[in-house]
């Protein structure tokens, strides 16, 4: 089949999913995320970065914030207007053309939405989560794909919560109950999970 997303893969083993990383950062308890949101930033650039050289296709899970009238362009847009404190982490994630995205109403990207569809015509089997938060939206959409069947890389170090607390117990939590892998970002060999041989 030809592909039908532009540079984007149309068939890939692995999806790297990212998690409200579009996000205006305005809510209560933001203030305090705010410098663990940039650092989950920088290395969830480098992450993509690296899916991107192995064809790996991002896809972006977005709340819609309750702006159901909004598109993901416009909720970008919004992001990116002055005095937003969120602004440096969008500027730092903004999506590029050949970049999915699926917005939300819930916690869990399956709720409401077409992931699913989306991940069946990828023929992805195994799913990288990062972003917002680790201990409620990652959780919710990790227990979610771990039903589906999915295996699951979850980079210790590019999701955030309100506490390094609440995203440890969050991790402890996945790597328990849905079985998934928390290496370091910096450790995700998507060489090694498109062959079918882990994250490192």
């Amino acid at each position: 089949m030809s592909d039908l997303h532009g540079n984007a893969p149309d068939r890939s083993a692995v999806a790297l999913i990212l998690i409200d990383v579009v996000n205006d950062l305005e809510w209560p308890g933001a203030e305090e995320m705010f410098p663990r949101a940039m650092e989950m930033g920088k290395r969830i650039s480098d992450l993509k970065a690296r899916a991107t050289r192995h064809r790996i296709p991002t896809i972006y899970v977005n709340d819609n914030f309750g702006r159901w009238k909004s598109d993901f362009r416009a909720q970008i847009a919004r992001c990116l207007e002055p005095n937003v404190r969120g602004r440096p982490l969008v500027e730092l994630l903004r999506p590029s053309e050949d970049d999915y995205f699926v917005l939300k109403p819930m916690h869990s990207g399956f709720f409401g939405t077409t992931l699913e569809l989306l991940l069946r015509h990828l023929e992805a089997r195994t799913l990288v989560l990062a972003g917002i938060a680790a201990n409620n939206c990652v959780l919710f959409t990790a227990n979610d794909a771990y039903m589906r069947g999915y295996e699951l890389v979850i980079p210790s170090d590019a999701v955030a919560a309100n506490s390094r607390a609440e995203a440890d117990a969050a991790l402890a939590h996945l790597r328990t109950v849905v079985k998934a892998s928390t290496p370091s970002a910096a450790e995700v060999d998507f060489g090694a999970l498109l062959s079918g041989r882990g994250s490192s």
